[in-house]
């Protein structure tokens, strides 16, 4: 089955780290993901830009109208994901709980399911 881990960071905590701190950060995220490709679990993860850069999206009567900055205010902000294969939920919680930015902030982990039409399951893959 596949999880979504999110990760939820304090930006500005974040940006109080010293460059060095954030490059050792950075060098275990890079070694967790050779080994979740090892050991099968890892599908995709991406860091993402601060939440400043978010355009947000929404669809009304045909229109769509758009804003800058994150949907909700809150401290913590997504800051990256892992898209990860796991067993079952007890599995998953233990790879997002290897994950480098979990001891600074919060790792959300979520199922993620197939689209159904008509009620028949499509799962979604990436073409080549």
């Amino acid at each position: 089955m596949r999880y979504l881990c999110l990760i939820y960071l304090d930006e500005q905590q974040l940006a109080a780290m010293p460059e060095k701190d954030i490059s050792e950060l950075n060098a275990r995220h890079l070694e967790l993901n050779d080994r979740l490709l090892a050991s099968g679990h890892f599908i995709e993860a991406e860091a993402l830009q601060p939440a400043s850069a978010t355009t947000c999206v929404r669809v009304r009567n045909g229109k769509a109208a758009l804003t800058d900055g994150p949907y909700a205010e809150t401290k913590e902000m997504v800051a990256g994901f892992y898209l990860i294969e796991a067993r079952d939920l007890n599995e998953a919680i233990q790879v997002a709980a290897r994950i480098p930015s979990a001891p600074l902030g919060t790792v959300e982990v979520r199922p993620c399911r197939d689209l159904e039409v008509d009620g028949v399951p499509h799962k979604v893959s990436r073409k080549s």
